[in-house]
């Protein structure tokens, strides 16, 4: 009886694990039967276009950034409590203006106390050159009286330069841009107070390529724009052309420009150097996003006998948003230009 009951337990168990191992299948099946296999074979839809010859920008344009001419952090040069500050964060200031002041109330009575030194000193030195002229004293006591004096006076001449060094001037003309201290705190050498930028003449600097490095000559006029006033014509010679590439490759090249009365230009705008290209001539130019695979090694994919295939292309220069080629390309050459999605090398494509 007990064997049977096993035997039935055992023909249940089976058929339970069958019905289990057929749901997952049929689950399986149905999965695979939503899953969108993507076919191959099928053409892929893009965007397409037919190239032709235009006539690119004339100019050059490098695009940089502008720099201060000057820029320092100020600081004192004697320790000391700041009695008071006259400029705040965006004040225009003039070379020689007073700055900050430190507190000098123990220096000036140091100054008062050697004052007294030396009033009584000068009158020693004067009596004793009337005793010693009458050999009423040894010459030596004169010498010292001498000494002395001129050793107050030392000390005079170095209070006086501490107590100068007290006032902080602005050592040149420019604009507070940065305000590190208030009235109260501690001022110690070293230890920054104040940030002045000189505007009034700016740096501009571009990275230019190996390629376009014999562009530029030292001392030569350059026209800058700043990308913020687009309508603003600023002039400038080239003060460095570097000797040393970076990583990319590319040389930095620096003009030095006059701003605008206004001071318009703030440093850290961008803006672009432009230099006037005289041999103007049709290109092929396509859109920059045509362009896959890297910067170094750009690749489109071109269209021939209704398929796309990966090309190499060579690009001679950047306008905005599109590139001109140099080579690698032709006029009537196909290109796909929109719709990537799906897109592979080899790939067939239907396009209008």
């Amino acid at each position: 009886m007990k064997t049977k009951k096993r035997i039935v337990y055992v023909i249940i168990s089976l058929l339970l694990i069958a019905a289990v191992v057929i749901q997952l299948m049929n689950n399986k099946e149905s999965a695979q039967e939503r899953v969108y296999h993507y076919n191959k074979d099928k053409a892929v839809k893009v965007q397409a276009d037919t190239l032709k010859l235009q006539e690119a920008e004339a100019n050059y344009r490098f695009t940089g950034t502008f720099e201060p001419n000057r820029e320092t952090k100020i600081s004192a040069e004697v320790q000391g409590k700041i009695n008071k500050v006259y400029v705040d964060e965006g004040s225009t200031v003039r070379k020689g203006q007073t700055l900050i002041q430190l507190d000098n109330t123990l220096l000036k009575l140091q100054l008062e106390s050697i004052e007294v030194q030396i009033e009584g000193l000068e009158a020693d030195v004067k009596r004793y050159g009337i005793l010693a002229k009458a050999d009423a004293i040894q010459g030596i006591q004169l010498e010292k009286a001498e000494l002395g004096l001129k050793s107050a006076k030392i000390q005079r001449s170095t209070i006086l330069e501490q107590i100068n060094k007290t006032t902080i001037v602005a050592p040149f003309a420019g604009i507070v841009t940065t305000k590190m201290t208030e009235e109260g705190a501690f001022a110690a050498p070293g230890i920054p107070l104040l940030q002045l930028t000189d505007i009034n003449r700016l740096k501009f600097t571009v990275m230019i390529s190996e390629k376009n490095i014999g562009l530029f000559r030292m001392n030569q006029a350059y026209m800058v724009v700043a990308d913020a006033f687009p309508k603003t014509k600023l002039e400038g010679s080239i003060n460095l052309i570097g000797s040393k590439a970076d990583l990319g490759n590319n040389f930095p090249v620096q003009v030095t420009i006059e701003n605008n009365p206004e001071q318009k230009i703030k440093s850290g705008m961008f803006g672009q150097l432009i230099i006037a290209n005289d041999t103007e001539s049709e290109q092929i130019i396509i859109p920059a996003s045509a362009m896959v695979g890297s910067t170094i090694q750009p690749l489109v994919y071109k269209i021939e006998n209704g398929t796309a295939l990966l090309h190499p292309i060579t690009v001679s220069k950047r306008l905005e948003n599109k590139v001109v080629i140099q080579s690698g390309l032709r006029e009537g050459d196909v290109i796909v230009t929109g719709g990537f999605i799906n897109l592979f090398d080899g790939a067939n494509v239907q396009f209008n």
